[in-house]
C-alpha cells in the first residue's frame, strides 16, 4: 500500500480510503459479519483511512465501523485515520440539509460516542446547507478544533465559490467532491482551486456506484432497498451505451494485468490534484482486489488511450440527499 501526507496536514493516509456507505443501509442488505470482515481486510493490506457518514444510516455506519476497529481503537487510535461527516438530519422519512451549530455540536457528539472515540480527525460537511450562512458552520467547527473534538475541518460536494465563501472565515483542510470516468466537473474549478489552496482531496465514487466494476448488464436487477434500483444512472439508452465503454476499458485494463476496477481508480489517483480515492467494500475479497489500485500508476500513453475510449461515453451525476 502507498501513502501520502494529506493535503497540507500532519497525517500520512494510505491512498485507498475504506469507505462505509454500504454499512448504512443504501445499498441494500447490510451483512454485518462480512462488513467487517472487509474493515479487518483493509487493515491487513496496510488502509489505515477509513471514511463513514453520521447520514449512513443515522449510526448504523459509524457503529459498525467502531466496532470492526475496536482493538486499534483503544489500543492504536493515533495509527488510524477516521473522517466522518455531518450536516444532513433526518425528519421522518425525509433527509435534510442542517449544517445549523446546533446541529452539527449534537451530530458531532453522537458520531463521537458510536465511533467510540475522543476525536475525529477529518469532520466534513456532507452537503452545503443553503438555509446556514457559511460564516456560522465555519466558526463552530473551529471550535471543535480548538476544543480537541476534530482534527481538521472537511467539506463534501462544495464548489469553488462556496468552498471560497467558507474560508473567509476559517481554512478548509479536506474536499470529498464526487470523481470517476464518467463525472469530471471538478476538473475545472475545483481541483484547480484545491490546488492553489493546499486542500487535501479524497475522491468518493471512483468506480461510477458500480458501473465501472465489470459486473453489470444492461438487464440488472437491483434490490428495491439499493438507492441504484431508482436512479437514472443506472436505466435506458444511457446506461447501456455506458456499460459498452466499460467493455472497453475492461479489454484495455486486462491487456496490463489488472481489471477494469483497478484501472477506474487508479485513473483518479492520476490526477496529481488527488491524494486519496475512497473505495468501499462489501466482503474481504472485494477490497482485496480493488486495494492495489494504489500501485498502479498509468503511463500518459494510457491516460491518452483512455481519453480516446471514454469518447463516447455519457456523462452521468449522481444521488443527493433529497433524491434518496
Amino acid at each position: 500500500m502507498e501513502f501520502t501526507q494529506f493535503g497540507q496536514t500532519d497525517l500520512k493516509v494510505s491512498k485507498i480510503c475504506f469507505g462505509t456507505w454500504q454499512a448504512g443501509g443504501d445499498w441494500g442488505s447490510v451483512e454485518e459479519a462480512d462488513n467487517k470482515a472487509a474493515i479487518r481486510k483493509a487493515l491487513e493490506l496496510g488502509i489505515n483511512f477509513f471514511d463513514t457518514a453520521q447520514a449512513y444510516g443515522f449510526g448504523a455506519s459509524e457503529k459498525l465501523l467502531s466496532e470492526a476497529l475496536k482493538d486499534e481503537l483503544h489500543n492504536s487510535r493515533d495509527k488510524i485515520v477516521i473522517a466522518t461527516k455531518g450536516g444532513l438530519r433526518k425528519e421522518g422519512n425525509q433527509v435534510l440539509r442542517d449544517c445549523s451549530s446546533k446541529w452539527l455540536r449534537q451530530g458531532l457528539e453522537d458520531s463521537l460516542r458510536f465511533l467510540n472515540t475522543d476525536y475525529i480527525d477529518i469532520y466534513q460537511m456532507h452537503w452545503p446547507d443553503p438555509h446556514t450562512p457559511f460564516e456560522e458552520t465555519a466558526k463552530v467547527l473551529d471550535e471543535f478544533v480548538k476544543e480537541g473534538k476534530i482534527r481538521y475541518v472537511g467539506v463534501s460536494n462544495y464548489d469553488a465559490d462556496q468552498m471560497a465563501e467558507f474560508e473567509k472565515t476559517r481554512k478548509i483542510d479536506a474536499l470529498q467532491p464526487p470523481y470517476h470516468l464518467f463525472r469530471r466537473e471538478i476538473e475545472k474549478d475545483i481541483l484547480p482551486y484545491c490546488q492553489e489552496h493546499g486542500i487535501g482531496v479524497l475522491v468518493y465514487g471512483p468506480m461510477a456506484h458500480g458501473l465501472l466494476t465489470g459486473s453489470l448488464t444492461p438487464d440488472w436487477k437491483f434490490s428495491e432497498d439499493d438507492w441504484r434500483s431508482k436512479s437514472k444512472l443506472f436505466q435506458g439508452e444511457s446506461f447501456r451505451k455506458n456499460l459498452e465503454v466499460v467493455n472497453k476499458l475492461q479489454k484495455f485494463a486486462e491487456e496490463r494485468g489488472h481489471t477494469v476496477a483497478q484501472l477506474a481508480v487508479a485513473w483518479t489517483l492520476a490526477n496529481p490534484v488527488v491524494d486519496v480515492a475512497i473505495v468501499g467494500a462489501r466482503r474481504p475479497k472485494h477490497i482485496e482486489g480493488t486495494a492495489a489500485a494504489a500501485e498502479f500508476h498509468l503511463p500518459e500513453a494510457d491516460l491518452q488511450q483512455i481519453e480516446e475510449i471514454m469518447r463516447g461515453a455519457v456523462p452521468v451525476g449522481g444521488p443527493s440527499p433529497e433524491g434518496m
